[in-house]
């Protein structure tokens, strides 16, 4: 069983705000996207190369509430928008969360031509203050990052920091096959992506 990066997601307590903030780190807009009836929220895109993508997601104040606890965290979500979640994909989800049973409860989704299932914990909150990364198994054929067009900007690092970052890496490491991941200890939990664009330049989401 393997876990390989899938997407980055950026929240915020509205979508324009995570939409904004993404914008501002890559330099340009960012695709339509969709709504998630099931827990309420919706989304916008961009494709970061190699099967990879950025998602921006907020609750989505058109949407009837959810009857259990939105994915994500997005319940308790607040302050300024902000990379806050990772999500690496599988080839097998009952493997996955007999491995990895704190990523919570497989749940089926879809959306248009795509269908997957995801890991989400009873509460929606994932262990190591959210930086435990959501686990995601794509039914339909073609997963989303490879549906969306190359943007320009490929991902060429994401920074894990937590203050047990030791134990979370020693968690995943058995089962991560993700070269651009990396673990850092620190007083804080958060993400830090690094993108490179066409040009070569290295621009920060975080």
């Amino acid at each position: 069983m393997k876990l390989q990066l899938d997407h980055i997601a950026v929240l915020g307590e509205s979508l324009e705000e995570a939409v904004a903030h993404s914008e501002a780190a890559v330099g340009m807009p960012l695709l339509p996207g969709g709504e998630h009836p099931r827990y309420g929220t919706h989304n916008q895109l961009l494709g970061l190369g190699h099967g990879l993508y950025l998602e921006a997601m907020s609750i989505d104040p058109a949407a009837p509430p959810p009857e259990e606890p939105r994915w994500f965290g997005l319940d308790r979500f607040e302050g300024p928008a902000r990379l806050d979640k990772w999500i690496c994909r599988v080839t097998d989800m009952d493997a996955a969360l007999a491995a990895l049973p704190m990523a919570g409860r497989p749940v089926e989704l879809s959306r248009g031509r795509l269908r997957w299932v995801m890991s989400v914990p009873e509460d929606g909150m994932l262990p190591f203050d959210g930086m435990f990364p959501a686990l995601i198994e794509w039914r339909s054929p073609v997963p989303a990052g490879a549906m969306l067009s190359a943007s320009g900007t490929t991902l060429a690092r994401l920074v894990v920091t937590h203050p047990e970052a030791e134990a979370l890496e020693a968690l995943l490491v058995p089962y991560l096959d993700a070269p651009l991941v990396r673990f850092a200890t620190g007083d804080a939990p958060g993400l830090r992506a690094e993108l490179r664009n066409a040009q070569g330049q290295v621009r920060i989401l975080q």
